[in-house]
């Protein structure tokens, strides 16, 4: 049984998180009993009974013919909380709606979660209104502007050895990619996703440094079809200011809470 800071792991709660997580990464895909069950190698009554009680509390939903189950609203309520509880995410939206009107493209603010980024907030274009990256969405690190922006803040040496999932053909698949990558991104300040992580989107990542490393970025996605030499370099330029007055104007910390 793992132990985390000497304290012995409540098998319990372990599966009911392992089990929401796989609920919640399928999307819009639900799951039978049997796949649950399978996907997570626990006994399938054990499995009925746990997916019946978190059914009651509204923490999974179930179809009418009580065989299919897929993530509850109280997940969404859980994860609102999250975001409204956060002094940084309150503090950047009105940024991101201010680059989002300058540029009429689509911004982000995303955090490193691991492996991945979490997308915290983003401001739709409104000449571009096919959503791709929705908040809670979660992307590998190494395919996306937001991601390389972060990575490039912290050595090589932690970079997770190879290969990398491809999301596109354009995607870094080798942790020598990668690093070479994350090498042009410390030298210009910013990170560039051509096509890596969606095809058709060129992103632009830029680490907000309130902390070492930095686990917060903000980004641009572009469609290719609109990103010319000249509104590449305005892109550069707005993000560059934004970022900058965002770390002006919020101090280092999250605050009197200091969450690990």
């Amino acid at each position: 049984m793992s132990e985390a800071g000497g304290v012995r792991e409540v098998k319990s709660a372990a599966r009911t998180v392992e089990l929401l997580e796989l609920l919640a990464a399928r999307g819009d895909r639900p799951a039978r009993l049997q796949e649950l069950a399978d996907g997570l190698g626990v006994p399938r009554s054990s499995m009925y009974a746990l997916l019946r009680t978190l059914a009651a509390r509204g923490w999974v939903r179930t179809d009418v013919t009580g065989s299919l189950y897929g993530i509850g609203i109280r997940a969404l309520l859980t994860g609102t909380g999250y975001l409204d509880s956060d002094p940084r995410v309150r503090a950047v939206r009105p940024y991101l709606d201010e680059a989002s009107e300058a540029l009429g493209e689509t911004v982000h603010l995303g955090r490193l979660d691991g492996r991945d980024v979490v997308y915290l907030a983003t401001r739709e274009s409104h000449e571009y209104l096919r959503t791709i990256s929705r908040v809670g969405r979660r992307l590998p690190a190494h395919a996306g502007a937001l991601g390389k922006a972060l990575l490039a803040e912290r050595p090589d040496g932690e970079l997770p050895e190879g290969p990398y999932e491809a999301l596109t053909p354009n995607s870094h698949t080798s942790r020598e990619s990668l690093a070479a990558d994350l090498a042009r991104v410390r030298a210009r300040g910013y990170s560039v996703d051509r096509e890596e992580g969606v095809p058709g989107i060129v992103g632009f990542g830029f680490a907000l440094r309130h902390d070492v490393p930095a686990r917060d970025a903000i980004s641009c996605s572009v469609p290719v079809a609109r990103l010319t030499p000249a509104h590449e370099e305005r892109i550069v330029a707005v993000m560059r200011d934004v970022r900058a007055r965002i770390e002006a104007s919020l101090p280092a910390g999250d605050g009197p809470v200091h969450w690990r």
